[in-house]
């Protein structure tokens, strides 16, 4: 496996190695050891798995203080927009963010590390794949929905780039749960200081 560092400390970009023939292919997506080698030396306690349509905005999520978690994710069918934005109080990033495109054809994963918020736009166009996305993560703690908040996906502080334009997604079109309407604003979790 291959780490690529991505300007922020420890959110890092793991490309597997895949054997490819004409049978298919084989990959290791996780061993713990190989992990460890690479400075990940968490150990996951939940996995997650979701499927959604193009055009799904799903987040941006975190979770408070002890119940943080640190994800390993990546797309097992089609291809999203992955970001991850820092909410380490003491980080020299604090607020800034990357996005990352995750699919079935790269098969690349993003270590995301506690203390950040994620989320992620599904960018598969049902042309060219026949299913829908699904996207499939590991945590390190336990979900526990009394710490969960949430970041607005728009938030003018933050300034992500969802790079609609190039995907051919129109902002009127995005598909965001009413939860995920109400998230807070940069500004308000500064304030409220969850760390």
């Amino acid at each position: 496996m291959k780490k690529i560092e991505t300007g922020i400390k420890d959110l890092v970009i793991i490309e597997p190695r895949i054997f490819e023939d004409s049978r298919g292919f084989f990959m290791e997506s996780y061993n713990y050891n190989t992990f460890k080698e690479l400075g990940i030396d968490n150990v996951f306690v939940q996995d997650n798995h979701s499927k959604s349509s193009k055009g799904v905005l799903r987040g941006l999520h975190f979770q408070k203080r002890d119940s943080a978690q640190a994800k390993l994710v990546r797309v097992l069918k089609g291809s999203v927009l992955d970001i991850a934005i820092d909410l380490r109080e003491d980080s020299e990033t604090f607020g800034k963010y990357i996005a990352v495109e995750l699919n079935e054809k790269n098969k690349r994963m993003f270590f995301i590390p506690r203390g950040f918020a994620h989320g992620f736009l599904v960018l598969s166009d049902e042309a060219i794949f026949t299913y829908k996305t699904e996207f499939f993560y590991k945590c390190d703690n336990f979900y526990n929905p009394k710490s969960e908040g949430g970041l607005i996906w728009n938030d003018t502080d933050l300034n992500i780039d969802w790079n609609l334009d190039k995907y051919n997604i129109k902002e009127e079109e995005l598909i965001i749960s009413e939860k995920d309407k109400k998230n807070i604003t940069f500004e308000e979790y500064r304030r409220v200081k969850w760390n």
